[in-house]
This record gives C-alpha cells, sequence and structure tokens, in this order.
C-alpha cells in the first residue's frame, strides 16, 4: 500500500490519495482475516455464515430461539440468504424450525444440541484465530482501534442495533 501510495504521488501529485492508504488496508485486512477464518471454521465443519448463525442463537440465550427475521436482522443479508443458510444448518440437524406457539403464522429457529456442541467447539478456536490476528497491537491499540472502527460503521449508518 505504502509503494501504491507513493506511485500515486509520484502521477497524480495533484491528487490526494490519502484515502486508499485506509481503504486498501482494510481491504487488506478483510482478505487475512476471511482466510483465517475460513480456515478456522473448516476445522469445525463449518463456514462463516453457519457460524454467524449458530452464534446468534448461541447468544440468544435459553431456550437459544430466534425468529428468521431476527437472524437476517443480525446477519444483515436478505431473507433468501438466511432461508439458504437455516437449510443448511436444519439439514445438518443444527438448528430446527417450528411453527411459533404464540402467533402459529411464524416460523422459530433453535439450535439444537447437536448445534450448540459444535459452536461451543468452534468458539475457543476462532477467538484463537482472532488473537492471533491482533497479536501486534497493545491493549491500548485495539481499544483505540476497536472505537475507530466502531465510530467509522457509525458515520456509514450501521448504528447498533438490537435484534
Amino acid at each position: 500500500m505504502d509503494l501504491i501510495l507513493e506511485q500515486w504521488a509520484r502521477e497524480r501529485p495533484d491528487l490526494d490519495c490519502s484515502p486508499m492508504g485506509v481503504i486498501g488496508r482494510i481491504t487488506q485486512l478483510q482478505r487475512e482475516v476471511h482466510l483465517a477464518q475460513r480456515a478456522t471454521f473448516a476445522r469445525h465443519g463449518l463456514d462463516a455464515p453457519s457460524f454467524d448463525v449458530l452464534a446468534a442463537l448461541r447468544r440468544a440465550g435459553e431456550p437459544y430461539q430466534l425468529t428468521p427475521t431476527a437472524l437476517m436482522r443480525t446477519a444483515l443479508v436478505t431473507s433468501g440468504a438466511i432461508t439458504q443458510r437455516l437449510d443448511r444448518l436444519e439439514e445438518r440437524g443444527l438448528i430446527t424450525r417450528t411453527r411459533s406457539e404464540a402467533d402459529g403464522r411464524a416460523v422459530v429457529v433453535t439450535l439444537t444440541p447437536a448445534g450448540r456442541r459444535a459452536l461451543d467447539a468452534a468458539l475457543p478456536d476462532h477467538l484463537d484465530t482472532e488473537r492471533r490476528l491482533l497479536a501486534g497491537l497493545s491493549d491500548d491499540e485495539l481499544a483505540e482501534l476497536a472505537g475507530l472502527l466502531r465510530r467509522f460503521l457509525v458515520t456509514l449508518g450501521r448504528l447498533p442495533q438490537r435484534p
């Protein structure tokens, strides 16, 4: 990225290319994170979308249930995408979908004991992967980076939401 910025400064000194330094590095980091997470989840027979759904259900607490709409909001995906994820997880016995007792028209997604075991086995490995990725930063730097990234997301309209 430094070389690219130097080249643009030489070729187009009339332009401020500094945004490339931030966005380009975020893009590079995203790829590194994606590859590391993919390898981690694969060791547990999962992928990132499956992990996200299982984790959302586990975080919901007993009885580990959410509606597909709540899962869609958590994962920030379309209804078609969440349906595909739920289909795959249900086929593997990691979740169930049943009609809501409160509203027979609504569907409730429930984490099965097998789904809980799968998530609970993958989570420590996932956290170790994230710690390894962040190992080059001090605690103060991590806190500052987390705050800056949060502010960045908020300015893009990604306000914190409750599922």
